[in-house]
């Protein structure tokens, strides 16, 4: 028993012996043979085509973790996503009038969430979308991002950054020296609104205009204008829609009036007119009588100017007063010139956003909750393209010329 045994556990070992012997020659290869010569691999960098009038940038502030925020460069034509840049926590980005680069202004801390804190303002090449400039802030405003928290000159040599530590006050940098040359105090003010080549207007608490103008040297002089609202009765939006080339500004109030407003050291404010009335309904109502339902303003990026022909696209809601945050249902489409309603466009999901690009082609951008870019004609009205789940919390545009 104890030799058959014996026999039986030498006949098991040889089994396995004999099979890593074979494997052994399939990883040796026959014999002589050369081992493969591995393609090098290369690095290098995608460079984008000039961009057209329908490539657009898209900030997403990914609220559900906007350490993660970021913009999109995004082609309409084709509904293609075509790159992104990180845009850390309540970034904002605004773009030179001329293409030559956009800006993000964003905050990061050394250790994630803690640490020294860091506030940025780089510009990125828009074709390599490598930084050309990457600049410390003294501070910037740490809120939520609006688009005027950031603005660029007529002719992008002045970047303005709002700020609110320890006061209100705007950083001035000179693009070409890639430096903060000035800041300037606005007390009681808040946000950028570009005029000119070196200007800006700030809205007030009171109601009305700080008007900064810029000498040679950046050294600045604030004049103000009268209120022309009370904020307590009727305010106006912050994302209402301007043009820093002519210095135009449409402010918008809750409840539909339209300030038309050229800016400058000594700004000149119209007097407001209706949205409503221009579409043939009854003015709206004002806080003083806050329950009376009709339809209104309201969202985030809520109106855009499309500045060729003067028209202006807004989002519009049924509701009452404060409800100025309500998506819009409808996109309502007005002639500034006229002050008349040319169309009222029905969306197919209500949209906190609308922009529009500055074409002879134009098209006109909307969002959803599920987070689309839904792409619609400037001519008709109607749908384009959609593009897909493009992000989470898609807040404003950035189109060419604007």
């Amino acid at each position: 028993m104890a030799v058959e045994r014996r026999r039986s556990m030498t006949r098991n070992l040889a089994a396995p012996l004999t099979l890593l012997g074979a494997l052994s020659v399939l990883v040796a290869g026959p014999a002589g043979a050369a081992d493969p010569i591995l393609q090098t691999e290369e690095s290098d960098i995608v460079k984008l085509p000039p961009a057209g009038p329908h490539r657009i940038l898209v900030e997403d502030a990914v609220y559900r973790h906007n350490k993660d925020g970021r913009v999109y460069v995004v082609d309409t034509d084709s509904g293609k996503l075509l790159g992104m840049v990180q845009a850390s926590y309540n970034a904002n980005v605004a773009a030179d009038p001329a293409g030559r680069a956009f800006y993000v202004a964003e905050t990061t801390w050394e250790r994630g969430n803690r640490g020294k804190r860091h506030d940025m303002l780089a510009a990125y090449d828009p074709q390599t979308l490598e930084p050309t400039m990457d600049i410390d802030l003294p501070s910037r405003a740490l809120v939520t991002p609006k688009k005027p928290d950031l603005a660029v000159g007529a002719d992008g040599h002045y970047v303005y950054v709002y700020d609110t530590s320890p006061t209100n006050s705007v950083h001035v940098v000179d693009t070409a020296k890639k430096a903060v040359v000035q800041t300037v105090d606005v007390p009681g003010c808040a946000l950028v609104y570009p005029w000119g080549v070196s200007g800006f207007s700030s809205i007030c608490g009171d109601g009305s205009l700080a008007n900064v103008s810029l000498d040679a040297s950046a050294k600045p002089t604030v004049t103000h204008s009268a209120p022309f609202f009370v904020p307590d009765r009727d305010p106006v939006f912050e994302h209402s829609p301007d043009v820093a080339a002519s210095g135009h500004v449409w402010f918008v109030s809750f409840s539909g009036l339209v300030y038309d407003t050229v800016l400058g050291s000594d700004a000149r404010i119209g007097k407001p007119w209706s949205l409503q009335e221009a579409a043939g309904l009854k003015p709206a109502s004002d806080a003083r009588a806050p329950f009376d339902v009709t339809w209104r303003p309201g969202g985030w990026q809520l109106a855009a100017v499309r500045a060729r022909d003067s028209h202006l696209f807004i989002l519009m809601h049924n509701g009452t007063f404060w409800t100025h945050k309500d998506p819009g249902t409808e996109l309502w489409e007005v002639d500034l010139t006229t002050r008349k309603l040319v169309r009222r466009i029905h969306l197919a999901a209500p949209s906190t956003m609308v922009g529009v690009t500055q074409d002879a082609a134009s098209r006109i951008f909307v969002t959803d909750e599920a987070g689309d870019l839904n792409v619609l004609d400037g001519a008709t009205g109607k749908m384009v393209r959609p593009i897909r789940k493009l992000g989470e919390s898609l807040i404003f545009t950035v189109a060419a010329g604007e």
